[in-house]
């Protein structure tokens, strides 16, 4: 083989190393449907939930790319009767010590039609399996928070771990934080963080703030993305709240709310109503944000919404940027 050839072999082969190294592109949605989606990795493996309504499944994929091609296994079922018995939405899985926690929102089997609201409350499953789609799934019940609610998260900062979850608090769904004795019980009162105090989080004849969730800044800031406004309005949008590195996160004053979404609907690319996000970490470190979307205008809240992901980006400060939303068969990297 002439020094040419071999030469040339050598960077063809430094190319194609590099690639398969490499985040590889995905083309949005993942899925033709798949409300309030959530990921997380686990080692070199991607775990997907999103609402079923009836059910709480799982799939496994090495590669979200091929996401749709991962058998969907169902963990849970809710109960016939009681607190848990319907209205199964937005599981989140969170691996916490060694265990893996779903945490769910879920109505009592026996709320009166149209009064499901007052009835909802944040739920918490456990596994000890090290695969969250084997095991069994022990019930740790609903969290005792101070007001029926929805959407709840967890995470970790300054050692301590706290819980955030959208309750109802008058004609709103506002955004409250407390802290966790362990990943199922909370300790200490609660602090409304947030109200939907903005012209763009009052759209679709609600006011709502809802599906927050965590994320750390580069340089230790702490923020909380959010979905205001109706799931139902085209002008459902993701919002952000900081709070600067080290911050009392119970302290409702450290949290500032960005006055404008960071993701909203993208006509030209046939995004609307870009809503309930999530944030996971590819092999090389770097977040990424997953959320829903309808395909095109006036399509509801309902299984149309499909799941999209797309990185995040930093600006100079240390704030989190964010894309516009692309299209089917755009594809992200």
């Amino acid at each position: 083989m002439n020094g040419t050839l071999s030469m040339a072999l050598a960077a063809l082969l430094q190319v194609s190393t590099n690639a398969s190294a490499a985040t590889p592109a995905v083309d949005n949605p993942l899925l033709d449907s798949g409300p309030d989606p959530w990921i997380t990795r686990d080692g070199d493996v991607f775990y997907y939930m999103g609402t079923h309504g009836d059910r709480l499944a799982i799939r496994a994929t090495r590669d979200l790319a091929h996401l749709a091609d991962a058998r969907e296994v169902t963990v849970w079922r809710p109960p016939a009767t009681g607190a848990n018995a319907k209205s199964i939405w937005a599981p989140e899985l969170h691996r916490i010590d060694g265990r893996w926690y779903i945490y769910y929102t879920a109505a009592a089997g026996d709320a009166p039609e149209g009064q499901e609201d007052a009835h909802r409350g944040v739920f918490v499953l456990e596994n000890s399996n090290a695969d969250p789609t084997r095991g069994t799934w022990t019930d740790r019940g609903r969290l005792a928070t101070a007001h029926p609610g929805i959407d709840g998260t967890t995470f970790v900062t300054g050692g301590k771990r706290y819980f955030v979850y959208s309750p109802y608090v008058g004609p709103d769904s506002v955004l409250a934080i407390v802290a966790m004795a362990n990943p199922w019980t909370l300790r200490g009162s609660e602090t409304i963080i947030a109200r939907p105090d903005q012209a763009w989080e009052r759209q679709g004849g609600r006011q709502i703030l809802e599906g927050p969730e965590f994320l750390q800044g580069p340089r230790g800031d702490l923020f909380l993305t959010y979905s205001g406004s109706a799931c139902w309005s085209d002008d459902y949008a993701i919002g952000l709240l900081h709070a600067k590195a080290g911050a009392d996160p119970l302290d409702a004053s450290a949290w500032h709310k960005v006055k404008q979404p960071i993701l909203a609907k993208h006509p030209a690319g046939n995004v609307y109503a870009p809503g309930h996000n999530g944030f996971f970490q590819m092999a090389d470190g770097a977040p990424w944000i997953i959320y829903h979307a309808n395909p095109g205008p006036d399509m509801g809240c309902t299984a149309k919404r499909s799941p999209r992901i797309q990185p995040v980006h930093w600006s100079q400060d240390g704030m989190p940027l964010l894309d516009a939303p692309s299209g089917r068969g755009v594809g992200v990297k």
